[in-house]
């Protein structure tokens, strides 16, 4: 069964599935400034627009682009600014 999940005022919404794999969201970003923490190790594509991230424990901001993956350790916050509509696709490891 999908489930539609809402963030932040629905600038953020991501749709949650099974894939062969691992567990996953395809979500959105509207453009702004968001904070996201991790219960579990994320692997995060985007596949449309692009986001920055300041990823847990660095300094400087890192821009991502469709086709471009970065990694987050299980219970961390990164933020994200975003400047165009983007897209993503999240997977979750156990």
């Amino acid at each position: 069964m999908l489930e539609v999940n809402e963030y932040f005022e629905g600038k953020v919404k991501s749709i949650a599935l099974q894939t062969n794999s691992l567990p996953a969201t395809v979500g959105v970003m509207a453009p702004g400034e968001y904070t996201f923490g991790t219960s579990q190790h994320e692997t995060m594509a985007i596949v449309s627009g692009e986001i920055e991230v300041l990823l847990p424990g660095t300094e400087q901001w890192q821009t991502f682009i469709e086709g471009q993956v970065f990694e987050i350790e299980a219970n961390q916050k990164f933020q994200v600014k975003v400047q165009i509509d983007a897209a993503y696709l999240c997977k979750y490891a156990n």
